[in-house]
């Protein structure tokens, strides 16, 4: 070794040793220390010996969605016992707290070495070039380019690179239900919005909450409106509003936000002091009949050991399959290369999914998953996957860059309050033309 690398050793381990006094933060991580064969881009740094690590920064946290992480946890132990996982997470659904923290992180030059990444163009809000590892070549030699399916292999690319591992598939457009309470009231799943307003009239004579829905944390709505535009659009309409083909100021934008406002008089009272799973514990207590929400609510109720749920597209998405992925990214200047690299193997394995997916509430990204490790709803999902028309979600980073998302997510919070729909489809539009996607 050089005097001038040394050198650098040295410094850049002092400087993490006075970050880490000044700011109590996440420890700092081991200095560069030579170059790791297995790494997907440069020349990166392995861990120093007797500091093996890997930070992972997340934001599950909770119910199946953190019983899935610690089974590939598991897995990655079993097969590298000598590394400590640093488990970073940041509580808040659709990583709305985490996205923060991380952001700051990597422009303080103090990245985890791997986090996760919503698939699709979410990836633009952390300057891939600039903060983030390619991933061309594992996907390479690890042959993911044959076992992920085309549309999402299309999804995950961006300026012509890979730079997330994808671990699952999620659907949002599903509508959740207590079977038991539709039962005793005489109650079909709709498949309309006509057929779901007459029955949450027989519900609210019945003294049960039709719609449950918390908008705590500022992504709900915005993911409960994206399934009505979905079905009131259909999946042409709906992609052609992210690419500008279909104009906000389309006459069903105006129904679908006329269907969103009539359907919120039918909602809990309580649901902006409630985050989505303490919206869905009234379908639990029986106090409420049906709740919008992706499909990890497969997983927290499994968690929960709640059996009596039923599940259906929500009313007119039939046939349309609105998606997303959570995938792993690799930081750049990541401080356990070796391990990260080893990590990302583990993310996308056939073994890593099998563990993951059935616990997380999601099916895998991988096409060759055995369907048999899978409950009844998650093997309903790999089937509408297989044959439904997909489109991507925009409060799940597929749809739309950040900042066009989050204009998004803020005119929906304005609405709900408000109820003005000629003022949010106008601010759409707008918003759209700001971001340069509509003219």
């Amino acid at each position: 070794m050089t005097h001038k690398n040394r050198t650098f050793i040295l410094a850049v381990s002092l400087l993490a040793v006075v970050a880490m006094l000044l700011t109590a933060c996440v420890p700092p991580a081991a200095a560069p220390a030579g170059g790791a064969p297995a790494a997907p881009a440069g020349e990166q740094a392995a861990p120093a010996a007797g500091a093996s690590k890997l930070e992972m920064f997340s934001w599950w946290t909770a119910g199946g969605e953190a019983d899935g992480l610690n089974a590939m946890y598991e897995i990655y132990k079993a097969k590298y016992p000598n590394v400590e996982i640093i488990n970073a997470t940041v509580a808040g659904g659709a990583g709305t707290n985490a996205k923060a923290v991380l952001s700051t992180r990597l422009t303080g030059g103090d990245p985890p070495d791997s986090f996760q990444l919503h698939a699709g163009l979410e990836v633009e809000k952390y300057e891939p070039d600039k903060y983030l590892q390619p991933l061309d070549d594992l996907y390479a030699s690890e042959g993911w380019d044959k076992v992920f399916p085309a549309d999402l292999i299309t999804l995950l690319k961006y300026e012509d690179h890979f730079w997330g591992v994808p671990v699952n598939i999620h659907r949002s457009n599903v509508m959740w239900y207590n079977k038991q309470v539709l039962a005793d009231n005489g109650i079909e799943p709709p498949a309309t919005w006509d057929e779901w307003f007459a029955a949450a009239e027989t519900l609210k004579a019945a003294g049960i909450v039709p719609l449950v829905i918390g908008t705590k944390e500022g992504w709900e709505a915005g993911h409960t409106f994206e399934t009505i535009l979905a079905g009131v659009l259909g999946p042409e309409g709906y992609k052609g509003l992210w690419t500008g083909a279909t104009p906000w100021t389309d006459a069903k934008v105006t129904e679908a936000l006329e269907v969103f406002k009539k359907m919120m008089t039918y909602a809990n009272t309580d649901y902006s002091a409630l985050t989505w799973d303490g919206a869905a514990q009234y379908l639990i207590d029986g106090k409420g009949a049906m709740h919008i929400m992706g499909d990890w609510t497969d997983g927290w109720f499994t968690s929960k050991g709640y059996t009596e749920y039923g599940w259906a597209p929500v009313p007119q998405t039939q046939g349309t399959f609105v998606a997303l992925s959570d995938s792993f990214a690799a930081a750049k200047g990541a401080p356990n290369q070796e391990n990260l690299v080893n990590w990302l193997k583990v993310a996308g394995s056939k073994e890593g999914q099998e563990a993951f997916n059935p616990k997380k509430g999601s099916i895998c990204a991988r096409t060759d998953c055995d369907p048999a490790l899978f409950n009844a709803y998650l093997q309903s999902a790999m089937t509408d996957w297989s044959q439904d028309a997909i489109v991507p979600s925009v409060a799940h980073g597929a749809a739309a860059y950040e900042k066009w998302a989050t204009v998004y997510k803020d005119i929906l919070t304005t609405f709900i309050t408000q109820g003005d729909v000629a003022k949010a489809q106008a601010d759409f539009q707008q918003a759209c033309v700001d971001n340069g996607i509509c003219k």
